[in-house]
């Protein structure tokens, strides 16, 4: 038997959490941990002993490389991220992120676990059914400010605070609003919004 790989499994979900710890322990040169991201455990900057660290692209949520650059301090640069090609945003987050692993929820068991050893060695994995949604991903239509905005309305934000918080006129805020719908092709705000996030970008 070659050398012990330690992985370390993030997800907060326990069930799917332990499914995926079972399907990678099915290979014997696989030493596998589980984890949930936002349990209490090592301060940022204390790694866990693992050579790779599987998670759930929607884990990685927030600001650009938010969860991702939590993952990386706690758990290095190999990460694998398990991924669908619906959700082009999240794709593009992991990769920005420094993901050197992006795995198709849709793609046989043996696909993680041939990544998860390709990782392993410093190498990249990309499934080849999520290529083009990661293409897409990087042609996210709005701006920064369009996205914010949008963000803070899809809480239920008014106008009003919505001005206040960004600090912008009200007159500005319609504007980038209207901006936003007319950039992803929607109907109106409510269509933006649901567009917006069902493609990860938020």
């Amino acid at each position: 038997m070659g050398e012990m790989v330690r992985i370390a499994v993030v997800h907060d979900e326990k069930l799917l959490r332990s499914a995926l710890v079972q399907l990678l322990r099915s290979d014997d040169t696989l030493d596998v941990s589980s984890h949930c991201l936002d349990a209490d455990g090592p301060e940022p900057g204390a790694a866990l002993p693992a050579d790779v660290c599987v998670v759930d692209g929607e884990c990685l949520t927030g600001p650009a490389d938010g969860g991702a650059g939590r993952l990386r301090a706690r758990y290095g640069d190999r990460l694998v991220v398990l991924a669908t090609a619906k959700r082009p945003g999240v794709l593009r987050r992991a990769f920005d992120g420094g993901a050197l692993g992006l795995v198709d929820k849709n793609a046989p068991a043996h696909r993680l676990i041939t990544a998860v050893h390709t990782v392993a060695q410093g190498e990249r994995f990309l499934d080849e059914t999520l290529t083009v949604a990661l293409l897409k991903g990087a042609e996210m239509p709005l701006t920064t400010r369009e996205l914010g905005v949008l963000a803070l309305a899809s809480q239920g934000a008014p106008i009003a605070e919505i001005a206040a918080r960004l600090h912008l006129s009200r007159g500005t805020v319609r504007n980038y609003l209207a901006t936003a719908v007319r950039k992803v092709g929607a109907r109106n705000r409510v269509d933006a919004i649901r567009i917006v996030q069902s493609a990860g970008w938020t």
